[in-house]
């Protein structure tokens, strides 16, 4: 009996329609049967497009017939997070008050993959105006985790790691602004990829934090995200952030091995305070690793504590700034933890702000200086599992940044540097919770977290593990 088409890597699914071993129908029928199995127990959608996503699907077999291929994608289904602008489509931002906002232009990143072939399924819950790291919404209600339905997803891109992780998705576009993809990705059990500052244009898609917003997938393996990369990356008239440097073959790149590869263990910080059964999977992978060729070596980094303040600095500075008019005009319809997020970074002097942004170009430079005999470093993408939805809804109370800090204590100083990171799963716990780990790496580097990740995931099956329906 032939498998559910849903349950297909992207890279599986897109040579079975472009050898037309399947159909496009039948792999979005696929998915549309998931979803209709899983989103009552997820909460991971926004908006399902089940007739159109099925229309389009007719369209791109009946071009593939007659010998039109759209691109490497082509009549493959998928939902993205809903802050990337889409023309004529509600776009909500996870918020109330853009509940009802239809975006007038689409975004770069989401033109290349409909360029690129694919079918759109609907869109996919997330923090409100990305501005949480555990997946609570108090517009929408909190997404649920797929391997255990009463613990959280983590955010702010919540029903993309959801979503991804019960194959109702092929894969998903998240945001990392600190952590927004690699926290989900831990998580759910899926690869996320965070990218370089100026590796992929943000033109169109919600913004946070100007200086620390990052576009990029949460897919199945490491070689689903490096197809989804190749097809976003590079410049952008209409980003003049996105910096146009040269775009490696990185699907090529992930099916290398691992041998000649240098991985550092930091000696401090990502390895203190761990939860026990984090710690073991963080010391069974670099086992991996070295059996697969790698060289483990100990890396001594600069203070992150310090790199974690500034980031939390900056984009509670810019947060602030981009929503300070509704801020004054619809306070009453933000949900209390981001409005209390929002204005605490109000109250930052614009002399911080300064000196935190100021700070960033001699701490990349020591990180460089730190790192520059490793290819990237190994690390927790945050110290502990996935907590309950429960223990973790921290609403508008006094010690709601103290949880954030804590889930978001590993990322937010990658964000800083601007510093591309894979989160790959690494690892379950007793209790059947997805682990991952995070390979951090240089600048416009992401072509060796790839193909470090893809070396993982060909001696490992932690990436196909399958959550099951109550």
């Amino acid at each position: 009996m032939r498998s559910e088409p849903a349950l297909m890597s992207l890279a599986a699914v897109a040579r079975a329609i472009l050898e037309k071993r399947l159909s496009a129908r039948e792999v979005t029928q696929s998915c549309l049967d998931r979803i209709a199995q899983w989103q009552p127990h997820l909460n991971a959608f926004m908006a399902i497009e089940g007739e159109e996503a099925l229309r389009a699907a007719d369209a791109a077999d009946a071009a593939l017939a007659k010998g039109d291929r759209r691109g490497p994608l082509h009549g493959v289904p998928m939902a993205h997070k809903d802050m990337y602008y889409e023309a004529g489509k509600v776009v909500t931002c996870g918020s109330c008050i853009r509940r009802d906002f239809v975006a007038t232009t689409t975004s770069t990143a989401l033109q290349r993959l409909k360029d690129a072939g694919t079918i759109r399924l609907g869109s996919l819950q997330m923090a409100e105006f990305a501005y949480g790291p555990t997946g609570h919404n108090a517009h929408f209600g909190p997404v649920h985790n797929p391997f255990a339905l009463d613990h959280i997803t983590g955010g702010s891109s919540s029903g993309s790691g959801s979503a991804v992780a019960a194959r109702l998705t092929f894969a998903a576009l998240g945001s990392d602004t600190g952590g927004s993809i690699r926290i989900p990705a831990h998580f759910c059990g899926v690869t996320g990829l965070k990218t370089t500052v100026g590796r992929v244009s943000r033109a169109g898609a919600m913004p946070l934090s100007q200086s620390l917003d990052t576009v990029g997938p949460l897919a199945r393996t490491a070689e689903d995200c490096a197809i989804l990369l190749g097809l976003m990356a590079g410049p952008d008239p209409a980003d003049p952030t996105a910096i146009a440097v040269p775009v490696p073959d990185y699907v090529a790149v992930s099916a290398e091995p691992m041998k000649g590869i240098t991985i550092g263990v930091p000696g401090s910080f990502y390895v203190d305070d761990l939860d026990g059964e984090v710690a073991g999977i963080l010391d069974a992978t670099i086992a991996t690793l070295r059996r697969e060729g790698a060289q483990i070596v100990r890396v001594d980094l600069p203070d992150q504590r310090q790199l974690s303040g500034a980031a939390q600095l900056v984009l509670a500075v810019e947060a602030a700034a981009f929503h300070k008019r509704w801020l004054i005009e619809r306070p009453q319809d933000y949900g209390p933890q981001v409005l209390m997020r929002l204005q605490n970074g109000l109250a930052i002097s614009a002399i911080t702000y300064l000196e935190a942004m100021r700070w960033r170009g001699p701490a990349l430079a020591a990180h460089q200086t730190a790192t520059a005999d490793v290819d990237a470093v190994i690390a927790p993408v945050s110290p502990v599992p996935a907590p309950t939805i429960v223990e973790s809804d921290v609403g508008g109370s006094p010690g709601a940044e103290a949880v954030i800090q804590r889930l978001t204590r590993f990322t937010r100083p990658i964000n800083y540097l601007g510093l591309p990171s894979l989160a790959i799963p690494a690892g379950f716990t007793r209790k059947g919770l997805p682990v991952g780990l995070q390979l951090i790496g240089r600048s416009f580097d992401e072509a060796t977290l790839l193909r470090i990740g893809g070396a993982f995931q060909r001696a490992t099956d932690f990436h196909e593990r399958l959550p099951q329906l109550p």
